[in-house]
């Protein structure tokens, strides 16, 4: 099958190109930054005085066929010169440009955010929110430190799991239903500090981009949202350093030429010292992380280029002595970039990724280790077949190793003994084929098919239960309990223990109005065949995956979108307006009571149900001019529905549809940045949040002298809204114009006015006076921060 469909994948783009061959010519090449010879992703390459145009790739490669002439050839990329070319048309030909950075007049002060950061009205895609470094690193942040998730948190669309969790959720989706890709590589937690700070150091990060809705066909795996974070490829003209020293953590990049400028490197490591200052006040906690982002390319020639990245970090925890835990991420990716001709343009990538945590508790003398490996082949290719149609098309496979649980003792008078969980593995491959097209100087579209298969591989033995049912219904008791076991199938490493294909068609069109304003929809199937197993409302470094199988089935999602897009005053304001509607079968949910941790037979404690989530987005930008920043905001409803089903009973809230715990009505931020002078440029953050729901007692009764709570229907109740304002300043002191050392100084107040967020809020009775309490849990008031920042 994946043969047949590569062989007409191959047919059909010879067939164009010979169709295209017989009457045009075509010039490709590549656009980078003159300073530094990094590509330059999202950059407009088009004809002047035509509507014929294209956007550079994720490697900075662009191509466009047209029919014989002279032309003038022009890049433009807002904080950059535009740069043109005349060329004269009568061959193909290759035309690389080198652009330069936009001064800026002494008469004038002019802030410009990136082009690929405003709506763009004439490209089908939609529901994408694109960010640059740069941007992120004028937001104010928590401690001081640039933090990649926290500025998408401030996004429509996009809402966290509380203060200061590292943790998102899109469009009503879980943790679990984000692809978070660094350099192509999986990321299973995105957090340190338990999501105090993200993984994603600032000084090594080119883009961010993230798909809502609309996904490309290139993308699978999960139901929600990727999220694609590339890596500087490093500076291959000159070597330099970036870095900042704060009062939790400090961090340092290093990039430079290789091969004769052939190739460049990256390095950029970053660690926190927090504990050090718990130690010297005789604080048995501690809690601290570092990371190491690593990267280098070599050009072979003008078409093989080889790309090596990687990352490591990892976080440890100590509290009181009786606790200990550590978990990091590890992944590698070797590419290899290679042009055919002018139009095919491949990637072919080998990728591994790693996470593991370890948790130690010395009160009870065991070790519990946990890990989840996976192995990634991938070969994407790109075709521009002409002006107007844009092929893209590849296959990839991943091999997945789960290890839920090594359980050790760590003293000879441990009353634990050693367990291992059997360990899982998964083997999930796709096609997918997917077109950019033009039709007419109004209407475009974007059009594509993913074809997915998932096979759950034995070497382990699956418990079979009475009726085939795990989770039975305790009518008397009114509970749902485990399944009775009548035996067990052992499966051999080779054998399938399920297997799962999936087809997912992906849509998008754009119709344009007028030169500033267009109308756009879009509809996504996708599949998920890996979950995070997690009764908590955020994600924790305990969470468990777990590959879809006998009794977990994967997760289907179908989503909706429509938007209106518009600029105005020459795309000094942008307006984005987008509703969607989502559905999601086979969503795991939880029995009451359920334990997690260490648990073989997972499928005795879940149930599955359903989900849906719908709303309407708005974002309002201003990307010029001294003040540049947004207004966003977000209306909407995520609920799910869990029945009883063949289990019996009626299910979970009686069936009924329940809010989520990541539901938010309203989500309201404020985000913007006004330079003064030179020196000083001043940015905040406004964030209002309706409180996420949460399940609170409505009742007590009395048993053997103690007070029982009862509770309400699940996630009947919210915890009071949540707002803070956010502040900081950047001072510029005076430098030589010939100093190649730049320094700046960031002062920064999260939680301006000191408002007390309620994290949680816990009930209980008083000892003393036997009364019944509530306690309201902040993690943080106002929080000041001084860090300086150095660029050489």
């Amino acid at each position: 099958m994946r043969k047949i469909i590569t062989s007409v994948v191959l047919a059909l783009t010879l067939f164009v190109s010979s169709v295209y061959a017989q009457e045009n010519y075509t010039v490709s090449g590549t656009v980078k930054d003159v300073k530094n010879g990094e590509t330059l992703l999202g950059a407009s390459v088009y004809f002047k005085g035509t509507s014929i145009g294209v956007m550079s790739n994720e490697y900075g490669f662009y191509s466009l066929t047209v029919p014989k002439g002279n032309y003038t050839l022009s890049v433009s990329y807002l904080g950059y010169q535009e740069s043109s070319k005349e060329i004269i048309l009568e061959k193909d030909q290759k035309v690389d440009f080198e652009i330069n950075e936009s001064t800026t007049q002494l008469s004038e002060i002019i802030v410009t955010g990136e082009e690929s950061e405003k709506a763009n009205i004439s490209l089908p895609q939609m529901s994408v929110s694109k960010l640059k470094a740069s941007t992120i690193k004028q937001m104010p942040v928590v401690l001081g430190e640039t933090d990649v998730l926290k500025a998408i948190q401030i996004l429509p669309g996009v809402t966290n799991n509380g203060e200061a969790s590292g943790g998102f959720h899109v469009r009503g989706g879980s943790v679990d239903q984000n692809l978070v890709l660094l350099d192509e590589a999986i990321i299973y937690n995105s957090s340190h500090l338990l999501g105090f700070f993200s993984v994603f150091n600032a000084d090594a990060i080119k883009d961010v981009k993230l798909y809502k809705g609309g996904i490309p066909a290139r993308f699978g795996g999960r139901v929600s949202s990727v999220l694609d974070i590339r890596q500087k490829d490093g500076n291959s003209k000159n070597f330099s350093m970036t870095g900042g020293i704060g009062l939790i953590s400090s961090r340092l990049a290093v990039e430079g030429p290789m091969f004769n400028k052939k190739g460049s490197f990256l390095m950029a490591g970053r660690s926190s010292y927090a504990h050090l200052f718990l130690k010297l006040a005789d604080n048995d906690n501690s809690a601290s992380f570092y990371d190491l982002n690593l990267k280098s390319h070599y050009e072979i020639n003008k078409k093989n280029k080889i790309f090596l990245s990687g990352y490591f970090g990892r976080d440890n925890f100590s509290i009181n002595g009786a606790f200990e835990s550590n978990y990091g991420n590890l992944s590698g990716n070797l590419r290899w970039n290679h042009i055919f001709n002018d139009k095919l343009f491949s990637n072919l990538s080998l990728i591994y990724s790693k996470y593991d945590y370890e948790l130690v508790l010395d009160f009870m003398d065991f070790d519990w280790i946990s890990e989840i490996h996976n192995y990634n082949l991938k070969y994407d290719f790109k075709y521009y077949a002409s002006s107007k149609l844009k092929l893209d098309f590849g296959l990839s496979t991943i091999g997945y190793k789960f290890n839920p649980g090594e359980i050790s003792p760590t003293s000879e008078t441990s009353s634990i003994n050693y367990l291992q969980l059997e360990q899982k593995r998964a083997l999930e491959s796709a096609l997918y084929i997917n077109a950019e097209h033009k039709l007419s100087d109004k209407l475009s579209l974007q059009y594509g098919v993913r074809y997915s298969n998932f096979m759950r591989f034995g070497g382990q033995s699956m418990t079979n239960y009475a009726n085939n049912l795990p989770v039975v219904y305790n009518s008397t008791l009114g509970i749902y309990e485990r399944g009775t076991e009548i035996s067990e199938t052992e499966y051999k490493k080779n054998d399938r223990i399920a297997d799962f294909n999936n087809l997912e068609p992906r849509l998008a069109l754009s119709y344009q109005m007028n030169e500033s304003s267009s109308v756009k929809a879009a509809y996504t199937r996708a599949a998920q065949y890996i979950h995070l197993l997690s009764n908590t409302t955020s994600v924790t470094p305990l969470d468990v995956w777990t590959p879809s199988g006998q009794y977990i089935k994967p997760q289907l999602s179908d989503q909706y979108s429509l938007g209106y897009f518009k600029d105005f005053k020459n795309s000094i304001y942008s307006l984005e307006l987008e509703a969607y509607y989502k559905t999601t079968d086979n969503r795991i949910d939880y029995i009451d009571g359920s334990d997690l941790i260490g648990t073989e037979q997972i499928e005795a404690e879940i149930l599955n149900g359903e989900a849906r989530a719908y709303g309407l987005e708005l974002m309002l930008r201003k990307n010029e001019g001294r003040f540049t920043g947004w207004l966003a905001y977000t209306l909407s409803r995520a609920e799910q529905k869990t029945p009883g089903g063949k289990a019996g009973g009626l299910g979970i809230n009686n069936g009924e549809w329940y809010k989520s715990s990541h539901d938010r009505t309203h989500d309201i931020s404020l985000t913007g940045s006004y330079k003064l002078n030179e020196k000083w440029t001043v940015s905040s953050n406004l964030v209002f949040q309706t409180g996420r729901p949460v399940t609170y007692p409505n009742g007590q009764y009395q048993y053997e002298g103690l007070s029982i709570a009862s509770y309400s229907d699940r996630n009947a109740d919210r915890l009071p809204s949540y707002h803070r304002l956010d502040v900081a300043v950047s001072y510029k002191p005076n430098r030589k114009p010939n100093n190649r050392l730049k320094g700046e100084w960031v002062f920064g107040i999260y939680n301006l006015y000191n408002r007390q967020n309620a994290a949680a809020i816990s009930f209980g009775q008083n000892l003393e006076s036997g009364a019944n309490e509530a306690t309201r849990t902040a993690i943080f008031g106002i929080v000041p921060s001084v860090t300086y920042n150095f660029k050489f």
